[in-house]
């Protein structure tokens, strides 16, 4: 296989690239060179995917057999549009990483594929969807955003030679999120540790090592379609994953356990103060099981957890990005929760 990533030095584009090269494939990077670099062995193109002279060189470069854009995430739908119609004559399948974000039921109710999907068209500027300044609603901007990306991918190449991936919560080596990182470097500080909601509670998140495998399967084979890529429901839980951060860190920390009314009464903003902890129905209430029977295997979150543990201690650093700073609670924050409830 040829392949073209749209990105290649970032956490699901390297992990994409690397995963590639493992098989014997060629590969091939587009990315500006600005923060980080593929993986040795990766042929690197530099250049900007929103100007079109960049676009038409970079075809030049090929063909390929597919093209697994990862780094769609900031664009929009118009300059995806343009992407892709650049590169269709030269190239034979286009995956599109896109984001459960994408439906108008995330994250209040249960989802499948046949889900409605958010408005927001193939050839949308920036500013589409862009909410007011006042707005108390749901944040449906990202989620327009790239759910016009999917549909101009599918304009472009047709539904038989695109494959959607829409993965939740994406964890593992080379993280710049920050969400499981930061649960690790809670769990190796020890002492009363602040667990949210309940212990039994499901969560869904998705080793990155398995969306880059999974996402190969769909550039190798024949047909299109839409995935949701997410650990199993109901097989991960909360008291799962804090535990195997303890465990990953050799930790003599111990969980305190706070109720989610608690926690809400308390000001703690979700997701990101108590990285993965939400209460809305469905946020972790996302069915993979069309996925799973195309070729998605999700491996067990403590060995993501123990991988995330390895690579930090190895030295490993992400990619600076400006959201790593929105997770975890304050130390002052965490210790007053924790003497209300006796800890």
């Amino acid at each position: 296989m040829r392949i073209l990533v749209l990105g290649g030095t970032w956490f699901l584009g390297r992990a994409v690239a690397q995963t590639a090269l493992d098989r014997g494939w060629s590969v091939w990077a587009f990315n500006r060179g600005r923060s980080g670099k593929a993986p040795e062995g990766t042929r690197e193109i530099h250049g900007d995917r929103t100007v079109k002279e960049d676009l038409a060189a970079l075809a030049q470069h090929g063909p390929w057999d597919a093209v697994i854009d990862t780094s769609a995430s900031e664009l929009a739908p118009r300059d995806v549009l343009a992407g892709a119609k650049s590169l269709e004559p030269v190239t034979s399948r286009y995956v599109y990483i896109s984001t459960v974000n994408a439906y108008r039921g995330w994250p209040n109710e249960p989802l499948t594929e046949s889900s409605e999907l958010l408005d927001g068209p193939a050839d949308a500027d920036a500013e589409y969807g862009r909410l007011p300044a006042n707005w108390d609603g749901p944040d449906w901007y990202y989620g327009r955003q790239k759910a016009g990306a999917e549909r101009a991918s599918l304009a472009t190449f047709g539904a038989a030679r695109v494959s959607i991936l829409r993965p939740g919560v994406i964890l593992g080596p080379g993280e710049y999120v920050g969400r499981l990182p930061w649960w690790l470097r809670r769990a190796e500080k020890g002492g009363a540790i602040l667990a949210p909601g309940r212990p039994e509670a499901s969560i869904q998140p998705v080793d990155v090592r398995d969306v880059a495998t999974f996402a190969l399967d769909q550039a190798a084979t024949s047909g299109g379609g839409a995935f949701n890529v997410t650990a199993p429901v109901g097989r991960e839980t909360m008291s799962g994953f804090l535990t195997a951060c303890l465990e990953a860190t050799g930790s003599g920390g111990h969980l305190v356990w706070a109720p989610d009314d608690l926690l809400i009464k308390r000001g703690v903003q979700q997701w990101t103060e108590l990285p993965l902890w939400r209460t809305s129905a469905g946020v972790w209430n996302v069915d993979s099981s069309r996925a799973q029977a195309a070729g998605l295997r999700c491996r067990p979150l403590a060995e993501t957890i123990t991988g995330t543990w390895e690579w930090m201690q190895g030295g490993g650093r992400p990619v600076e990005h400006p959201r790593w700073a929105e997770h975890g609670i304050s130390t002052a924050k965490e210790a007053r929760i924790l003497e209300e409830l006796g800890a």
